[in-house]
């Protein structure tokens, strides 16, 4: 790209800079972008760029691969039913270990290194999420995963004002309920809960696929926005299926209760997070009420 092109890059963001001021945006990071050190940098990058910008990010992770590989090194195999980890108390240890010492810790210090000021919120006095046990329903009944919660209560005052002062609030998918017992939060439902509580202007899925597509072995089939509709319709007829209706239904949910606008993009893509916000053609796919 030469001057003249980033000149003009720039002019194109101005209008969104200007859009997105002080406004919050909720991004939940999963995947294997987890696990690419540069991936990660360069999202992160993103977020650092937004706060400087006036904008108010907030970061929502869950661990990615580290969890399995730490239970592989204690001889403990994964067990997940459609997709959700059943955690016993010996899963949990790990899942806390690695969200928290990990994971959390690791983001947070990427993010100072980038020129940004991050910030922890887990435990204690930093704890925001609260919830309670959740059991997975099947067509056979309800199935109990152990310590596993859904998100009932969100500090976001808390979060508000980190945000406020131009901090990044980093928070891992974990929850603490009524008596002090901690619940493995899926990282999906946990942004929603964030963004729903903080009535986001956007909440944004970094994921490992480029977004929905009509037809999964196609990149260019990528459909760039959707409504509640369309949405709908797509899960009828078997293109939004398997993994990816959790996450649509998540979208839609929490448009329902407030959220402006919901995206999932591609996080391997370098810069994915800029290119989706902040250009008019985006990287990913929108999803709207309307």
């Amino acid at each position: 790209m030469n001057a003249l092109h980033k000149a003009e890059a720039l002019i194109e963001a101005l209008d969104y800079f200007r859009a997105f001021r002080k406004k919050i945006i909720v991004v939940k990071l999963g995947g294997s972008i987890m696990d690419d050190s540069d991936c990660l940098n360069s999202t992160l990058a993103d977020l650092v760029l937004m706060e400087t910008a006036g904008m108010f990010p907030v970061l929502v992770h869950g661990g990615g691969k580290a969890i399995d590989q730490a239970m592989a090194k204690q001889g403990l195999q994964p067990k997940k039913i459609a997709g959700r980890r059943i955690t016993d108390d010996d899963t949990l240890a790990i899942v806390r270990d690695v969200l928290t010492n990990e994971t959390n810790a690791d983001i947070v210090r990427r993010i100072r290194n980038l020129g940004g000021r991050a910030i922890p919120l887990h435990t204690g006095a930093m704890q925001v999420m609260w919830g309670k046990k959740w059991l997975l329903p099947t067509e056979s009944g309800l199935v109990d995963l152990g310590h596993v919660g859904v998100v009932d209560k969100v500090d976001n005052n808390l979060i508000s004002d980190f945000i406020s002062a131009g901090v990044i609030p980093v928070i891992p998918s974990l929850a603490i309920d009524d008596k002090n017992a901690w619940l493995n939060i899926n990282a999906d439902t946990a942004a929603c809960a964030v963004a729903i509580s903080l009535k986001a202007e956007k909440l944004v899925f970094l994921s490992d696929t480029p977004g929905i597509l009509r037809d999964r072995k196609d990149p260019v089939s990528l459909i760039t926005s959707l409504n509640q509709k369309d949405c709908k319709d797509l899960i009828e007829k078997g293109v939004i299926d398997a993994g990816m209706i959790p996450k649509v239904e998540a979208c839609l949910d929490s448009l329902q209760k407030g959220v402006g606008k919901t995206h999932m993009i591609d996080g391997r893509q370098k810069h994915s997070l800029l290119l989706e916000i902040f250009t008019k053609q985006g990287t990913g796919t929108e999803i709207t009420l309307s």
